[in-house]
């Protein structure tokens, strides 16, 4: 189950589509694209609190790969359907300490993040860090991978 997600409520879709039409079509350059990073990452993060895998699909390349806090791997396919799991309920969530480190055609997006919520009606308090390495390809920023690590309180 994925435990990362942040940002107010506000249309995921939308949101989605703003930010999406901001990175296409820009070649890859430093500034600019840490600040489109962030607002992908925003995007992604509230696709996940409304369970809204089409707003998130095309923000994943073909390749992607998840390994969630507990171990589990998942492909695209796998993520995509247990974004879905309506017995996850964010309540709160928060990111910090966000770094983005881009490269010629790739770029790493790290940080905390600490998210409280329930999970089939139990409560859940997680404070971890996240990696996710996005590639840029074919005029897209797209992630290529996804890691969660839950810290100790």
């Amino acid at each position: 189950m994925c435990y990362r997600t942040h940002l107010p409520k506000m249309s995921a879709l939308i949101l989605f589509v703003v930010v999406h039409l901001m990175t296409y079509a820009q070649a890859p350059s430093s500034t600019p694209n840490a600040g489109r990073l962030l607002a992908l990452e925003n995007a992604w993060n509230q696709a996940q609190i409304h369970h809204d895998a089409k707003a998130i699909e095309s923000l994943l390349s073909e390749k992607f790969i998840y390994t969630d806090y507990d171990g589990t791997v998942m492909d695209k396919a796998k993520f995509l359907q247990d974004m879905q799991d309506p017995a996850y309920k964010a309540s709160s969530v928060t990111n910090d300490d966000v770094r983005v480190d881009v490269y010629e055609n790739a770029a790493v997006v790290s940080g905390t993040y600490h998210t409280k919520g329930t999970y089939k009606s139990k409560p859940f308090n997680h404070h971890g860090r996240f990696t996710d390495t996005w590639v840029y390809h074919n005029g897209l920023w797209q992630c290529a991978a996804s890691h969660t690590t839950l810290l100790q309180k």
